[in-house]
């Protein structure tokens, strides 16, 4: 495994692909995306077996020992610890949550059930999944990087990362953003606006076009692109600094100002 570059800072790789429909083939898929050269692989919403037809249920969904977890820490006991998301079963067999899992060679060591469910834009995800309950505080440390979860839609609503900003020094949003007009500008702004505003590290993790927009990205937390994919399948690797959190925060104090 290689060292970073910069004392103190965790490598990531941010993996852009697109899971199928079958979940056998999708576990069989993860040795291609998980690097073995990091500390931590994102990878997107979904990974486990996509949405499928918009609006159709979801036909799939298992637990967090099942087999999709069971293959990430397989792969994770290699070293890195993976973030990525899947359909956990409920107890409404109709409605599963969307979540998304960070595993090391240990297990399940956070998982995260989507608050916002994506009913926007024609979309009413809500119809085929339930929604995590609001009071979740899912943070794992990685190799002395403090790093939160949240989910995709989420991203377009600032206060539940603001509770976890002071907690950690990245956020993680494995995501299925699907493409459309504006589309790559709500993303890459909003991801932007997260960094800046809670002054840590963000990382989106999409699907690759034409269904979803790409666009994976790394922002640090004085708003500067790091580390950026384009619309097609890939992956990039970067570096995350906890001692420019550090900095960052003390060249502009903005959380220590808040006064609500």
């Amino acid at each position: 495994m290689t060292s970073p570059s910069t004392a103190g800072a965790l490598r990531i790789c941010l993996a852009q692909y697109a899971p199928g429909l079958d979940p056998a083939e999708n576990r069989i898929a993860l040795t291609r995306h998980v690097a073995t050269d990091v500390d931590l692989v994102v990878l997107p919403e979904g990974a486990a077996r996509d949405f499928g037809t918009p609006g159709s249920p979801c036909a799939y969904a298992e637990t967090l020992d099942g087999p999709f977890v069971s293959s990430l820490v397989a792969l994770a006991s290699r070293g890195a610890t993976v973030v990525a998301g899947m359909f956990e079963k409920s107890d409404d067999a109709s409605r599963p949550y969307n979540t998304v899992v960070a595993v090391n060679k240990d297990g399940v060591v956070a998982s995260y059930r989507k608050i916002h469910l994506y009913d926007s834009f024609g979309y009413r995800e809500s119809d085929v999944l339930l929604p995590g309950s609001v009071d979740q505080r899912p943070i794992v440390e990685v190799v002395g990087t403090r790093v939160g979860l949240a989910i995709c839609y989420d991203l377009r609503f600032p206060e539940l990362m603001r509770p976890m900003a002071t907690e950690v020094d990245l956020m993680v949003l494995p995501a299925a953003w699907v493409a459309g007009p504006r589309k790559v500008g709500h993303w890459r702004t909003l991801l932007a606006a997260r960094a800046i505003e809670n002054v840590c590290y963000v990382a989106g993790v999409d699907q690759p076009g034409p269904r979803y927009a790409g666009n994976s990205l790394l922002v640090d937390p004085r708003g500067e692109i790091v580390a950026e994919l384009g619309e097609s399948e890939g992956s990039v690797r970067a570096e995350v600094d906890p001692a420019l959190v550090t900095q960052a925060r003390t060249e502009n104090p903005s959380l220590d100002n808040r006064r609500l």
